[in-house]
Parts: structure tokens; C-alpha cells; sequence
């Protein structure tokens, strides 16, 4: 499931767009302006306004162009929501067996995050496609070095408080992408701040895989 759905849009640029905060009226132009910089994965968590309706608009203009979906997911019925809203990949903050199966029962690609090996062995055992580290700053890349033999062959994205300067060390230390919150977009921003973010992050990226 992960090589059919995610691999491509990770292969593209393994960054995933955090829009938390953000409203159903600028979703759009503020993902537009994301997707231009080369970003192909975009979550809107589910503690923002209206999230379903961001999920659905960006989901009818971006197709299958970039993997739309929700962060923030904690419970089964809030996977059917996104799934019903047009998601296409459920994300969350914590290691969650039933969120993920009920995930891949609905066909839909699951990304949960973990502390844990024990963690990240749960999820992977229930299905999840990838995984998430967070906060990835609490391990660091030092950490994630010690306990990344024992998790499972899965993509990690490193997630919270990573910077474009810090993307070296963290790829060197084996993560497979990374998550950007709030160093790429805080409600109330407008999109040529998001626009001057985002290539930021987009380049700095590409410029270590030159």
C-alpha cells in the first residue's frame, strides 16, 4: 500500500504542509501557493475552523496532484468524516490501533504518530504506512540514531521544530521527510509569507539532495 499511495508524492518532495488554523475562505490560495513551491503533501488538522470543508475544497482542486488528508485525528469517526470530506491520508498525534485500521479499512493512508518503539511497532503491525516522530525535537536525530534498529521498516518523518538548517542532521540520522508546522504557516499569514516559507523549506531540501 505504502509504494502504490505515498511513495510517489514522497519521492516528489518529502514535506508535509501543516496548515493549522487555517480557513476554508484561504485554504485554497495558501495551498496553491504551497503546491507551486513543490509541495505534494498537504494536512489540515482537525483542530482548525472548519476542517472538513478546508478538506473537501482542497481536495476538489488539487486531485490527485497532491495527497490531501487530516492531522489531529483521534478517534474512528473522525476518520469517516475525512474520508466522506475527500482525505485521502489521516494523521496523528499518537499511536492509535483502532484509528489506523479503521484507516486502511476505508482505503485511505495512515501516518500516526509515535515516541516508542513499542509505539511504532503497534502501528505498524495495524497497518500504518508511515510514521511520524513527535515532537522530534524532544529525541533529536541523536536519539532517533539509538532507537531506529528496532522500529520497523517504515518511512519516519521528523516532525515539530525542525528548520530548514536542521534538515541535514536529521536526514543523516535516517528520517525519511519531515512535517512543518508553524515554521511554514501560522493562521493569520498571509500567502506571500507562506510563499517565502515554503520555497525556503523546498529548497533548503533540494539543495541537500543535489
Amino acid at each position: 500500500m505504502f509504494v502504490n499511495l505515498l511513495n510517489p508524492y514522497l519521492e516528489a518532495l518529502p514535506l508535509v504542509a501543516i496548515l493549522r488554523g487555517v480557513q476554508p475562505t484561504e485554504v485554497v490560495a495558501i495551498a496553491e501557493t504551497i503546491r507551486e513551491a513543490g509541495f505534494r503533501i498537504i494536512e489540515v488538522p482537525l483542530n482548525s475552523p472548519e476542517p472538513c470543508a478546508s478538506i473537501q475544497a482542497l481536495a476538489e482542486v488539487m486531485g490527485d496532484d497532491v495527497l490531501v488528508g487530516a492531522g489531529t485525528v483521534l478517534t474512528v469517526e473522525q476518520v469517516r468524516g475525512v474520508a466522506e470530506a475527500g482525505g485521502k491520508v489521516i494523521i496523528s498525534p499518537n499511536t492509535d490501533v483502532d484509528v489506523i485500521r479503521e484507516t486502511k479499512r476505508l482505503g485511505l493512508i495512515s501516518m500516526p504518530g509515535f515516541c516508542t518503539p513499542t509505539e511504532a511497532l503497534a502501528a505498524a503491525d495495524a497497518g500504518a504506512d508511515a510514521l511520524k516522530l513527535f515532537p522530534a525535537t524532544a529525541l533529536g536525530p541523536e536519539g532517533f540514531k539509538v532507537t531506529s534498529a528496532v522500529l520497523p521498516d517504515l518511512p519516519v518523518l521528523a516532525v515539530g521544530g525542525v528548520s530548514p538548517e536542521d534538515m541535514p542532521e536529521y536526514l543523516a540520522a535516517g528520517f525519511s521527510g519531515f512535517g512543518l508546522g508553524s515554521g511554514l504557516y501560522r493562521a493569520g499569514m498571509t500567502v506571500a509569507q507562506v510563499r517565502e516559507n515554503a520555497v525556503a523549506y523546498a529548497s533548503g531540501y533540494r539543495a541537500l539532495s543535489a
